[in-house]
């Protein structure tokens, strides 16, 4: 319907300067030289977050899709591809920062609060309203955005 009537979607878009150099991630994107090594830290990422008691906000995820696919779905948004990056590329106690061309949704905010707490690691999210500055598992606005 929203093609019929010529309704376009911004895509969710995050991006993050490494070593003077500004990697830039579409949701789901793939096309990373990196993106091997990428996917195992999402498949470690999502595993230290089950640890944490994390558990995918499906909600948001209005696709007719199975609940195990809009999992999959939800941990391939822009800012958590940002994010498993930047755990890879940026060392401790550098805070990794990423600038986001949307909101941050519910379950990416709560996702990067727990990263934040396993990895021990300051994330700052530059959303279109705020900032978000993650650490320790809280964020800076106080779940209020």
């Amino acid at each position: 319907m929203m093609r019929q009537h010529g309704v376009i979607k911004t895509p969710g878009c995050s991006m993050i300067e490494v070593k003077g150099t500004i990697h830039e991630f579409l949701a789901g994107d793939k096309t990373h030289p990196q993106s091997e090594d990428i996917e195992k830290m999402l498949d470690d990422m999502a595993k230290k977050l089950k640890m944490e008691g994390y558990a995918p906000d499906t909600r948001e995820v209005l696709l007719d899709i199975d609940e195990e696919d809009k999992e999959t779905t939800l941990f391939r948004h822009s800012e958590k591809i940002a994010i498993a990056f930047g755990l890879l590329t940026i060392d401790a106690p550098t805070p990794i920062r990423i600038m986001k061309n949307l909101r941050i949704c519910n379950d990416c905010h709560m996702a990067a609060k727990l990263i934040s707490r396993a990895y021990d690691r300051e994330i700052v999210v530059r959303d279109r309203h705020r900032f978000h500055h993650f650490k320790q598992g809280s964020c800076s606005c106080l779940d209020y955005w």
